[in-house]
Formats: structure tokens, C-alpha cells, sequence
């Protein structure tokens, strides 16, 4: 089974191409440019390299988040426009699951965490159990201190991962002194390979909607419909 599956919830822009258990390509790109100018064209190419075309692709998954409001809308509706036209299945894969995918089972704690300013972050908690990646928290938007609280009471090694580790590193350093590991600069931040992973094993179980259906998963409203309901 062929899976497209792309990631624009944060500041990267990937895409990738699994059959089944293996990794047919993928792109990465984190240079700054919109991700409405270089999704298609990226998807285009990563097609074109390993010799497919879209009508060969049997699931289409997204990153559904949170993540960028403006990203996540972006990479949604391209892959609802390219399911919808050839009336194939979408599986809407919760960013910080496909984020905490990137590490391998090794006994810690996974979080992945991705800034939303302030002190505040986008989390949950993860650990592996028997080969399975298990979330063990509710998907938050919460303080930074109220997520170190968290681990510190949990009393195990956690290991972070996205954007958030960039911006709060030396605060979780600090607080959580040797409980605090890293994920490798090759693994931290999103990667569309996760989300196909994740998206065919949604697939397997029923977890799949359909293109018309497709929507984000923002955790908390855009700012400006927060600043709307204020006044």
C-alpha cells in the first residue's frame, strides 16, 4: 500500500512516500520560504524522483495538528484536494504522535513540543510499551512550568523533541538537570516519514476519514478568534 504524507504544521515542510514497511523517499526543507510556495512543487518532485503519479498513491496522510495555523491549513488543503479528486482515504495524523514517532523505544519518556510563545507550549507525554507508542497524557496547550511539573512528578527521564526544545532547552536543562535528554538533530523536528508510518497504521485500524471530512486539529483557537471573543 502507498502512502503520500505530508507535515506543515510548524516551520518544515516535508513530504514523504512509504509502500507497506518501506521509505520510497522524502523531502525535508526548513529554509524559510512559505509553505504554500514549496509544498506542491516538493511533492511533485519527491513523485517524480521515485516514479509515481498521484492516482498510484492508495492513502493520503497530513499532519492535522496543532501546529501553524496558516501551515497546517496549508497542508490540508492540499492533500484534502488531491484525496477528494481521486476519491482515495485520508488519515489525519495528530502531529505531536508523528513527532514523538520519530524516536526509537529506548525506556524514557517522550515529549515532543512545539513552541506557542509565552512560556507556552503544544505537548503530551509518550512512553513505549511492548513495541507500541503510547500517549500517556491529554494533547495540552499549557505552560512550560506546568509540563516540567508534570515530568518531575512522574520521576523518569524524559526526552524532548521539536521546535519547543530550540527555544526552552536551557530551561528544561535547569529545572529536570540529568532527567532531561534530547532527540539528535536528524530526529527533532517533523518528519513526513512519521506521519505515513502512523497515518498506514490509522488506516489498518479504521482511523481513516474521507477528504470532505478532513479538518484541523488546532488544540486552541487561532488568536485572532481568541482576541474576537475578548471584546
Amino acid at each position: 500500500m502507498k502512502v503520500l504524507a505530508v507535515d506543515t504544521s510548524s516551520m518544515v515542510a516535508a513530504a514523504a512516500v512509504r509502500e507497506d514497511g518501506k521509505l520510497l523517499g522524502e523531502y525535508i526543507l526548513n529554509s524559510g520560504h512559505t509553505h504554500s510556495e514549496k509544498l506542491m512543487p516538493m511533492i511533485m518532485d519527491l513523485m517524480s524522483g521515485i516514479g509515481l503519479t498521484p492516482p498510484e498513491i492508495d492513502l493520503f496522510a497530513v499532519s492535522s495538528g496543532p501546529g501553524s495555523f496558516t501551515g497546517l491549513r496549508i497542508g490540508i488543503t492540499t492533500i484534502k484536494a488531491m484525496a477528494y479528486s481521486l476519491k482515495k482515504p485520508v488519515a489525519a495524523v495528530p502531529t505531536l504522535d508523528a513527532l514523538a514517532y520519530n524516536l526509537p523505544p529506548d525506556g524514557k519518556l517522550v515529549c515532543p513540543m512545539m513552541d506557542a510563545r509565552n512560556m507556552q507550549v503544544y505537548t503530551a507525554i509518550y512512553s513505549w510499551d511492548k513495541g507500541e507508542l503510547k500517549r500517556k497524557s491529554d494533547y495540552m496547550a499549557t505552560l512550560l512550568t506546568e509540563l516540567v511539573d508534570k515530568i518531575l512528578e512522574s520521576g523518569q527521564e524524559c526526552i524532548f523533541l521539536g521546535d519547543g526544545c530550540l527555544v526552552h532547552k536551557d530551561f528544561l536543562m535547569d529545572k529536570l538537570k540529568d532527567k532531561a535528554f534530547f532527540a539528535p538533530d536528524n530526529l527533532l523536528l517533523q518528519r513526513a516519514s512519521s506521519v505515513a508510518e502512523l497515518g498506514l497504521i490509522m488506516y489498518r485500524k479504521g482511523e481513516w476519514v474521507d477528504a470532505f471530512n478532513l479538518v484541523p486539529f488546532y488544540l486552541r483557537k487561532p488568536q485572532a478568534e481568541r482576541k474576537s471573543e475578548e471584546k
